[in-house]
């Protein structure tokens, strides 16, 4: 294996662990709401998950700028001050006094989630222009470990200590895992290499501060942007009303409702690099089964007896998130790479903000359920709504060839002609 290899090799796999705590953060707190509202005597579970639901928007809302620094400077750098950043939040929030405090944790905790996806993603598709949708797929393996650890730890250790600390259990897994965030940052700054200028070859002319040419190409870039940001509601909307369908209605403690959540996520580490290799050979027919079989799944699994809860979600899991790596790679394959943490920046900034909005509007609409709540029958037509915006979500692929056929071949850089800097 020659220098440039190695240099991929590594790069690939630290991502993949920054990776895995970046979503371990997201979802961390989802088997903690009932603990949360008891701790600060919320008259409503909507209060606790509104904690998610700004957390997210913080990690999604300031994408497109973090984008233009992706652009612009040192990625490595990013990636591990947005790491420590994040972990520092966490602390905080296991430390909040009151709510007030607590939703600032959120915030900056959010904040610095939203430096990965720009940097690492431009990062690795530059790295890998021949394998990208296997290589963002391999980078999946550890969102599926994140989102995989993340409800199950904070869930168990929860559920450990609420017999000796009542309702504040759920701080002490929000600490460690908090800790445990700016050690792993720390750790990348030291090992992670450097990264490496562009080949003059991969170059493409993109004038200053224009990222799309015309009007048509921003038409169908914000139309894709638009369509997948249906498909990150319905994910995100899965994950808080399954967490609180499943404690109301099947009466499942934190301990449970953490393992079952975090079955979503173990088969991913499975099925991303595996559809991603797959779909290297055509994207849209792969993202069209992964997501037409994860709504059906959706849409079973309220109607499924109880012990069946974790192989449906296991399925749903292993096909939805699947989803995460052909789209993106099927997005940065279309734009040159000088330009990459921007359009994937605006790219996830739509889809944070708008997808995660669900934690805020599933936890006020289970709380408009009243007593109905506990009933199964009662979450069939949520469960129904969230198996359609999947659906909905493929008119995205529509865009795709239009960006594509818009862009054109790259083009050799012109002297003199002013563009964006590569990163050095």
């Amino acid at each position: 294996m020659d220098a440039h290899e190695r240099h991929r090799t590594r790069t690939l796999w630290l991502t993949g662990v920054l990776h895995a705590f970046t979503h371990m953060y997201q979802v961390a707190l989802m088997p903690l709401y009932l603990l949360i509202q008891r701790d600060f005597k919320f008259a409503s579970v909507g209060q606790a998950t509104l904690l998610l639901t700004v957390l997210m928007a913080a990690c999604f809302g300031p994408s497109y700028p973090i984008g233009v620094l992706a652009d612009k400077l040192n990625r490595k750098k990013l990636l591990g001050f947005g790491l420590a950043l994040n972990g520092v939040g966490f602390v905080a929030l296991a430390l909040a006094p009151n709510y007030a405090w607590a939703l600032v944790a959120v915030a900056v905790a959010g904040f610095g989630g939203s430096f990965y996806h720009p940097a690492a993603t431009a990062m690795i598709v530059r790295l890998f222009p021949g394998g990208t949708g296997k290589a963002l797929g391999l980078v999946g393996i550890g969102a599926g470990v994140g989102f995989f650890v993340g409800p199950i730890y904070a869930g168990w250790r929860a559920e450990m200590l609420e017999p000796v600390l009542g309702p504040a259990a759920w701080r002490r897994p929000v600490l460690e895992l908090g800790i445990l965030g700016i050690i792993a940052a720390a750790l990348f700054a030291w090992l992670a290499d450097e990264e490496r200028p562009a080949p003059a070859s991969e170059r493409r002319r993109v004038p200053a501060r224009q990222i799309f040419p015309t009007p048509a190409l921003w038409f169908f870039f914000l139309a894709y942007c638009l369509a997948f940001s249906v498909r990150d509601f319905a994910g995100a909307s899965m994950g808080s009303l399954s967490s609180l369908f499943l404690q109301k209605a099947h009466s499942y403690d934190p301990k449970w409702t953490g393992l079952a959540l975090s079955s979503i996520y173990v088969a991913a580490m499975i099925s991303n690099p595996l559809f991603g290799s797959l779909s290297d050979g055509g994207r849209k027919r792969w993202i069209a089964l992964a997501l037409v079989v994860a709504a059906g799944t959706v849409a079973l699994f309220p109607r499924m007896p109880s012990h069946w809860t974790i192989p449906v979600l296991i399925c749903y899991g292993f096909f939805f998130m699947a989803s995460y790596p052909m789209t993106e790679a099927a997005l940065m394959e279309s734009v040159p790479d000088a330009v990459r943490g921007r359009v994937f920046g605006l790219f996830v900034m739509c889809g944070g903000v708008i997808g995660n909005l669900s934690h805020w509007l599933v936890g006020a609409k289970v709380k408009q359920l009243g007593d109905a709540a506990h009933s199964v029958n009662t979450y069939l037509p949520l469960y129904a709504v969230v198996a359609i915006l999947m659906l909905v979500s493929l008119l995205g692929l529509l865009c795709l060839p239009a960006i594509r056929r818009r862009e054109g071949p790259a083009a050799p850089t012109v002297a003199g002609e002013e563009t964006m800097p590569l990163l050095t």
